[in-house]
């Protein structure tokens, strides 16, 4: 399958063909699965981790491939036009997810595991994926390759943006057990290592660097690795203060993120799923 789908990504012909819309079809039960994934861990990377840019080139492909459709369920009152081939995501009762009545929504070719809340209205994208037992809140997004762990919780206005392009770039990672706090950003590939907690309103990307006050450390992205935020690390909005010219005279500071401590059994506390919400 992946031949296949890079040698039509790279050679587009001037019409799909039925052949093509069964490769793409196949290529989605595999994504709908979790059998195929656009990044995987790989215990031998800096990172755990690694790129599947053929899956990305597939979803990209089938994008491509689709025609405008009517996909409402009340065109006058309600309209919605996508892409043919990338439809909402179907669901029954024996796939063991909770999706509360409100307003949500799941693309097709993105992988929801077994007791999986999802709070209304939160969106998750096609590529994503999203492990057993994980909680989405209410407005938050889970962008297209994103890979979310198992047990972890994404509260309400987080956002985990998608890398879909560039192709060989690390989709934003969140391990297994964390915690992202209301209104988190998690940008441009970042990985986030099991257990870690991100408090309200932190902000990830590649160019804020994050002072690490507990190991005297600074963890920043460089080159092609992405910014990694270590396991059980505590995640704090903090800022820093500008060290020469008219921002020093005014007394201005920019924001950085700070790593305030390590997970311990009060933060496990603190922070644990409450079981009756399940």
């Amino acid at each position: 399958m992946q031949a296949e789908i890079e040698r039509l990504f790279d050679q587009t012909p001037s019409q799909f063909a039925s052949e093509h819309f069964d490769l793409f079809t196949a290529f989605k039960a595999g994504l709908n699965a979790g059998s195929i994934r656009a990044a995987e861990p790989c215990p031998g990377s800096k990172t755990g981790w690694r790129v599947n840019a053929w899956v990305k080139k597939g979803i990209l492909l089938g994008l491509r491939m689709g025609s405008l459709a009517d996909m409402s369920i009340d065109t006058a009152r309600q309209p919605w036009f996508d892409k043919h081939t990338v439809p909402v995501k179907r669901f029954t009762v024996a796939s063991g997810v909770r999706i509360v009545p409100g307003g949500s929504s799941i693309r097709d070719g993105s992988y929801v595991g077994r007791g999986v809340i999802c709070m209304p209205p939160m969106y998750i994208n096609i590529g994503a994926y999203v492990g057993d037992g994980s909680m989405i809140d209410s407005h938050a997004l889970v962008g297209s390759c994103a890979q979310v762990g198992g047990n972890c919780h994404i509260s309400a206005a987080s956002q985990l943006g998608g890398v879909i392009e560039p192709i060989g770039a690390m989709p934003v990672i969140i391990e297994d057990e964390v915690l992202v706090g209301g209104n988190c950003g998690i940008y441009e590939g970042t990985v986030v290592k099991r257990r870690a907690v991100l408090g309200t309103g932190t902000i990830l990307n590649r160019s804020t660097p994050v002072y690490d006050v507990v190991r005297s450390t600074v963890h920043r992205a460089s080159g092609d690795e992405p910014l990694v935020i270590p396991e059980d690390a505590v995640v704090v909005p903090g800022s820093r203060a500008i060290s020469h010219g008219p921002g020093k005279d005014w007394g201005l500071s920019v924001y950085t993120p700070v790593i305030v401590k390590y997970r311990d059994s009060k933060t496990d506390d603190k922070i644990q799923l409450e079981d009756l919400v399940r």
